[in-house]
């Protein structure tokens, strides 16, 4: 054989390396929890953690709260930064806002809207919107202080308390004009969940403002709709209608109108309703603030400690023993607003209701025909005339109150419940992705995709 022939043979032995050389293995698919992470990591903006790309380039309150409970369990410093952060944009009275506007110029619209500053209390340099959110403050800063040595919760709480009092201070001052224990609510933003029906139902019967109305009755809202930002992300189907939006950015205006005070807006409020998500949510937060408390000896204002236990008892005015159900109520007439939702099942995590309403609540949540689809807990009973399984919170399931109901039912004992919940939502989870919200009778994606409380939460629930 020639030297050529050798050369030749050589060069193709290079250029044809062996199968096990050419072929890679495949890559190890993510774990639930590696995606979950890779979520958050993608959101992260290094002070704060936005709820998803492009549609919400913002800050949240509640978002960040659920985020920061989820963080903690990878990354204890970042969880922290997440809730220290939302102090900087705390107003002087104590509110907190539901929204820390990004500096960026291209959402200079967003702040001119809102305008805060036209409150002497808002922040210097800090654009926010002009209200509040469900208060999760207390129960996420109590769940990482869980993840710390008792040195460094101390340090942790002492350094939050502050904040914590002076906002559910604020609440009480600010929103329980009659001293009742409750605390009302002065736009649908305010509750977390938007369109639920009491709001909507309110809003449609009573509260639509005329040139609102004209529109309906002209069937102009699905013009002005093509104009939505949201719809550039969004299908209609599975966001709030256009008359809806319409009406909740006038009610927005006649707040700015004011100043953002709620004595001037209470006299020509559109809306005032004593919401059960929400006041379920702070009694919570008020038995997280005096734990807190507790932890490093502090010994909270009376007032403050006497209004939290008129919160306790305040909540039974909002049942109704007849349909055996809690509800919201109109805060001036004091009508108890008997629309269907998943607010029904909230006063679970609430933690003071009694043991024969918990099981009541329970048997709720057990039918197949009222919260039992196949990926529970849809926002709105399957048997309620509002149900819609794609419209926001008017049906889809979404994972935050999943989380509430499951730290409700923990509470109470009904371990095996919690666990078959934690269990549904991994799957739904599982299947389709880390979506804001999904249809509760396929576990179809929907709304945003790679939302961070839904990524967060996972994190919780799968360490849990």
């Amino acid at each position: 054989m020639s030297d050529t022939a050798h050369e030749d043979d050589a060069a193709e032995a290079v250029q044809q390396p062996t199968t096990a050389e050419t072929i890679d293995p495949p890559p190890k698919p993510l774990s639930l929890e590696e995606e979950a992470v890779a979520v958050l990591r993608a959101n992260d903006r290094e002070t704060h953690t936005i709820p998803a790309a492009n549609l919400y380039p913002h800050q949240w309150l509640w978002d960040s709260c659920f985020v920061a409970i989820g963080l903690r369990h990878i990354d204890i410093d970042r969880a922290q930064t997440e809730l220290t952060s939302l102090i900087e944009g705390q107003w002087a009275d104590g509110m907190m806002p539901n929204i820390i506007f990004s500096e960026a110029p291209e959402y200079r619209r967003d702040r001119n809207f809102w305008r805060s500053w036209v409150n002497p209390n808002s922040p210097d340099g800090v654009a926010t919107s002009g209200i509040t959110q469900p208060p999760m403050l207390a129960e996420a800063v109590w769940q990482v202080g869980q993840k710390l040595n008792l040195a460094e919760r101390r340090s942790w709480y002492k350094l939050m308390l502050p904040h914590i009092v002076s906002y559910h201070e604020w609440l009480y001052a600010d929103r329980d004009p009659h001293d009742e224990g409750l605390i009302l609510l002065v736009h649908p933003w305010e509750t977390g969940l938007d369109n639920t029906p009491a709001w909507t139902h309110e809003l449609h019967e009573h509260l639509m403002p005329s040139w609102i109305s004209f529109i309906r009755w002209a069937h102009l809202d699905t013009v002005i709709g093509f104009f939505r930002r949201d719809r550039h992300y969004i299908p209609p189907g599975q966001r709030l209608s256009t008359l809806e939006t319409l009406s909740y950015f006038d009610a927005q205006r006649r707040l700015r109108r004011k100043g953002y005070n709620t004595l001037k807006i209470l006299d020509h409020g559109l809306f005032s309703i004593e919401d059960l998500t929400y006041n379920s949510i702070f009694i919570r937060a008020n038995t997280r603030l005096r734990e807190i408390a507790k932890t490093i000896r502090h010994e909270l204002p009376e007032e403050l400690i006497a209004n939290i236990e008129k919160s306790e008892k305040a909540l039974q005015g909002l049942y109704d023993p007849y349909a055996r159900t809690f509800w919201s109520r109109d805060f001036i007439t004091h009508r108890l607003l008997k629309q269907p939702s998943i607010a029904s099942l909230m006063p679970l995590y609430a933690g003071v209701v009694t043991k024969d309403q918990a099981e009541h609540i329970v048997k709720q949540l057990e039918n197949e025909h009222v919260f039992g689809p196949a990926f529970p807990v849809p926002s709105v009973p399957l048997d309620s005339r509002d149900f819609d399984p794609d419209r926001y919170w008017q049906g889809p399931s979404w994972v935050n109150t999943n989380w509430l109901i499951i730290e409700g039912l923990k509470q109470y004992g009904f371990t095996h419940h919690a666990q078959a919940l934690t269990d549904s939502t991994l799957e739904m989870v599982r299947n389709s992705g880390m979506a804001e919200y999904f249809d509760p009778n396929t576990g179809e994606p929907l709304g945003a995709r790679d939302f961070s409380w839904t990524a967060a939460l996972t994190v919780d629930l799968l360490r849990s």
